[in-house]
């Protein structure tokens, strides 16, 4: 090999290193910071309730979910990936599902499970492995306190069911009070246990505790005691399923108070089984649907040009929650599940559709919910 070829192969050899290299700092600056052409990308893993009994929350859920995603992309800002998998309401399906959205190293945070008896099992296993993990439909308590990468946009049922409570005995003046409860579900338990609590502070006296079971069709021994008692009006924590059928047995059997319902009430799902029966319901809410505020008129023409109906609750809640994630993703400026996690734990005075949201310390909600009833077929402002 003569001189110049010489020269020649070591100048090309020097170019390839100088090449080989450039190229490997971009892949790898990219990979770590997740930024694409200014914007950051974020890989988000959710879990939802799409079969079985409560598909209904697993729909509105992932469906406020896609429109925000929609939305936010179109932005140019921040681009999300969703990856949904199905807990069908349980709760080793929904472990199943986050064991194998937490594999995939490149998820920065969980939406869900659905229910407050999967995110409980779900949840603590995030927290061991450091990923940002919100439940947009989880009221139990105690869910927040699982660890500090955990958080909720969902109202509390000991913020919610209070609130509805107070409203109602100021308009009835009731004193008696009976109460049915699922006594198989960490959701319902908890609702039940905020009203017990809630009804020994204000003094009111509960002629009657009734339990039922996930799936149960026939209630008319528990209502046929409720109703011997006479109470003023009826505390309800369930789900939809069990909660619409539980007021139309109810009110054939002539019982007309009025029912105070927990967060599993909060679905159009109640009209749609219940019918009539299901007026006198009332509940607080984040969400009140026939508000005049623009941005809810908005959201729901958009929900309804996008999916042929209106939204409900955890259609909304979802919707939020998903720009509560693209706020702080763009405050952190890097797909980073340290800098995330930091960034939404300082989550203060969000302006979402449902108002005007901050996380305490403990990544639980600070907003005030609004009371609604159920009345000729539809859920107005309780007054």
């Amino acid at each position: 090999m003569n001189t110049i070829t010489k020269r020649i192969f070591t100048l090309l050899s020097v170019f390839m290193l100088i090449f080989l290299a450039g190229c490997g700092s971009s892949d790898s600056d990219k990979k770590s910071s997740g930024k694409s052409g200014g914007r950051v990308e974020a890989k988000i893993g959710v879990i939802a309730y799409m079969t079985g009994a409560g598909a209904a929350y697993g729909e509105a859920i992932t469906n406020g979910l896609k429109l925000a995603q929609k939305e936010i992309n179109a932005k140019g800002d921040v681009n999300i990936e969703l990856v949904t998998e199905d807990s069908a309401g349980k709760q080793e399906q929904a472990l199943s599902a986050g064991q194998k959205i937490m594999a995939d190293n490149d998820i920065l945070a969980i939406i869900g499970p659905t229910l407050s008896t999967e995110f409980k099992v779900v949840a603590p296993e995030a927290e061991l492995n450091g990923i940002p993990i919100m439940g947009t439909s989880t009221t139990a308590e105690g869910i927040p306190q699982i660890g500090d990468y955990v958080f909720r946009n969902s109202i509390p049922e000991a913020l919610a069911i209070p609130a509805a409570m107070e409203k109602v005995v100021a308009k009835t003046n009731g004193k008696k009070v009976a109460i049915i409860y699922g006594n198989d579900d960490v959701f319902t338990k908890s609702g039940y246990d905020t009203m017990k609590k809630e009804a020994e502070k204000m003094g009111l006296e509960v002629v009657t505790t009734e339990t039922f079971q996930k799936g149960q069709s026939d209630y008319n021994a528990q209502l046929t005691k409720i109703k011997s008692k006479k109470p003023d009006f009826i505390l309800a924590s369930a789900l939809y399923n069990e909660g619409a059928v539980i007021m139309d047995q109810a009110r054939k059997m002539g019982i007309d108070v009025p029912f105070v319902g927990g967060n599993g009430f909060n679905s159009p799902q109640v009209i749609e089984i219940a019918g009539d029966a299901a007026n006198g319901l009332v509940v607080a809410t984040p969400w009140f649907g026939d508000s005049q505020e623009q941005k809810v008129v908005d959201f729901n023409n958009k929900y309804k040009e996008a999916y042929g109906k209106l939204p409900d609750q955890f259609a909304a809640q979802a919707y939020d929650a998903l720009y509560i994630y693209a706020d702080a993703l763009e405050r952190a400026g890097e797909a980073d599940r340290e800098a995330f996690h930091k960034a939404l734990a300082e989550t203060k005075d969000y302006e979402g559709i449902l108002g005007k949201f901050s996380f305490d310390k403990e990544g639980d909600v600070v907003m005030d919910p609004t009371v609604v009833e159920i009345k000729d077929g539809k859920f107005v402002e309780f007054k």
